[in-house]
C-alpha cells in the first residue's frame, strides 16, 4: 500500500525556467532539441507545473543557473539566489574590460544606495 503523499507543485519552478529561458533568448524547440525531450513536455513544465524527470529537472537549473533552494526552503534564505547565480555565469564569460565596467557600476550603484538610505 502507497503512502498518500501530496505531490509537489512544481508551478513556480516551471514559471522560473520559462522566465530563465525566455530572458536568454532561448526557443522551446531549441533547449527541447538540446535536452532530448519534446516540446510539449518542456510546455508542460513551464506552464501547467508538470513534475519533470530528476535528469531533466537537473539539465534545467543547471542550464539557467536557478538555485533550487528558493523552490525547496521558500522560508529561508538561499546561498545563492537565481538572480545572483545567473549574475555569476554572466561575469563569467565577460573579459577583463567588461569586468572593470561592472565593478565601477557596482561600486557606484552601493553610493548611491548609501546614501538614500
Amino acid at each position: 500500500m502507497k503512502r498518500p503523499i501530496p505531490l509537489y507543485d512544481f508551478k513556480a519552478f516551471g514559471a522560473a525556467i520559462k522566465a530563465a529561458r525566455n530572458a536568454s533568448g532561448d526557443s522551446r524547440k531549441k533547449v527541447s532539441d538540446e535536452l532530448y525531450i519534446s516540446p510539449r513536455y518542456l510546455a508542460n513544465i513551464e506552464n501547467k507545473g508538470q513534475q519533470p524527470s530528476l535528469q531533466v529537472f537537473y539539465d534545467l537549473v543547471t542550464r539557467y543557473h536557478i538555485s533550487v533552494d528558493q523552490f525547496f526552503f521558500p522560508s529561508s534564505t538561499a546561498e545563492k539566489s537565481t538572480q545572483r547565480r545567473q549574475l555569476d555565469a554572466l561575469l563569467d564569460s565577460m573579459s577583463d574590460s567588461g569586468l572593470r565596467i561592472v565593478a565601477a557600476t557596482a561600486r557606484e550603484i552601493t553610493e548611491v544606495e548609501k546614501t538614500e538610505e
